[in-house]
């Protein structure tokens, strides 16, 4: 009798930990090894949208807590982008580097297809496209593919320009104006996105700090300097955070403003692409306290998502970008919001989002799926 209590307990415990989300699906296919969970958390603005990230997990309770916190994340960050979807996530429980197989992305796809268009999914951190040109024989709920499949293409593009809008806005919001070239930037990382807001700020006449692991990247970016009149300087990984600039760019990890680096910033603003940049909630306030302007990341970087989101409705890269300005216009309400009711810029975002959602949610509209043509690759190896 006392195990029975303690399993049902523990039963009543999952529940709550998924008491937000709509729906938690766990798939299970026992010939491909997959192990995957789907979590939907909203679907006030339309269908679930999501990447799918595969990664080791140390355990299921692990995996769960994941996808349970980064679907939430993807509700706030389609309302800020304004796209008619809700927030949704899958992570598949594996090594992407020794438990991929083609075989296992089909099963994958075979139970996102189970749910009929609630979610669609693409690429995240430990998959690549290429994995989802085998999930689409099984589902037409995949976005983010290479152009060649009916795809969008390379999402950093937008990533990137999403980033230079929002340091414009706060240039704006700092200085009155939104020159780029005027002003001098840290840069962490520069992978697809961090290397592209480099070189733009460089075009554009700016001083740049930047630091990364990668040494062919770091030459790159020195070799872009050479032809503007931009002018790059580079620092040790940890150095970043303590340079003599405006703005504080991260485009790398999360989690990096934290007790320990927020004493070490000079900057006056904090405006990059990396996801989940505040360890804390309570490090929002801190960065208000230290008068540092700090840019809501999944805002910031949205500039992916919109073209994703887009996809779905059929390729056209100059509406996605067209989208992507308005990523100024949203920072800038959010810097004034937070001015006027003196919340941190992560609140008043959140706010906006909670408002957007709310006011979408009391309209007499259905829900359906965007209209998509129906693929047909299942010849293709």
């Amino acid at each position: 009798m006392l195990a029975e209590r303690t399993s049902m307990t523990k039963e009543f415990e999952l529940f709550d930990r998924m008491s937000e989300h709509e729906q938690v699906v766990f798939c299970n296919d026992s010939s491909t090894g997959l192990r995957a969970i789907i979590a939907i958390h909203d679907t006030t603005l339309g269908p679930a949208l999501g990447g799918c990230r595969m990664q080791p997990y140390s355990s299921v309770e692990e995996a769960l807590e994941d996808v349970l916190r980064l679907s939430k994340g993807m509700t706030y960050k389609c309302a800020a982008a304004d796209v008619d979807f809700g927030g949704g996530k899958a992570v598949i429980i594996g090594d992407p580097k020794t438990d991929k197989s083609p075989e296992l992305f089909r099963a994958f796809g075979q139970f996102v297809n189970s749910l009929g268009g609630r979610f669609y999914t693409g690429t995240d951190m430990g998959t690549t496209m290429d994995d989802f040109v085998h999930a689409m024989k099984e589902t037409n709920f995949v976005n983010g593919l290479p152009e060649v499949y009916g795809g969008g293409g390379d999402s950093s593009i937008p990533t990137a320009a999403g980033v230079l809008y929002g340091i414009k806005a706060t240039n704006q919001m700092l200085y009155g104006n939104d020159d780029l070239g005027q002003h001098i930037y840290a840069i962490q990382g520069l992978g697809k996105v961090g290397f592209k807001v480099a070189s733009g700020l460089l075009e554009a006449g700016a001083r740049i700090f930047v630091t990364d692991i990668n040494q062919e990247s770091l030459r790159a970016i020195e070799e872009v300097a050479t032809k503007t009149t931009g002018n790059v300087q580079i620092v040790a990984n940890e150095a970043i955070y303590s340079q003599e600039a405006d703005i504080f760019v991260p485009c790398a990890f999360g989690g990096i403003i934290n007790d320990a680096t927020i004493p070490q910033f000079k900057v006056r603003a904090i405006v990059g692409s990396a996801n989940n940049q505040l360890l804390d909630d309570r490090h929002g306030k801190l960065l208000r306290d230290k008068g540092i302007l700090y840019a809501p990341d999944y805002i910031v970087n949205s500039g992916g998502l919109i073209q994703v989101a887009d996809e779905l409705y059929g390729i056209n890269h100059e509406r996605v970008l067209v989208k992507t300005k308005h990523i100024y216009d949203a920072i800038m309400e959010v810097y004034e919001e937070a001015a006027n009711s003196g919340k941190t810029t992560e609140e008043s975002a959140n706010a906006m989002c909670e408002k957007r959602i709310a006011d979408r949610g009391r309209r007499n509209s259905f829900y359906s799926a965007p209209a998509k043509p129906k693929r047909s690759f299942r010849n293709h190896s």
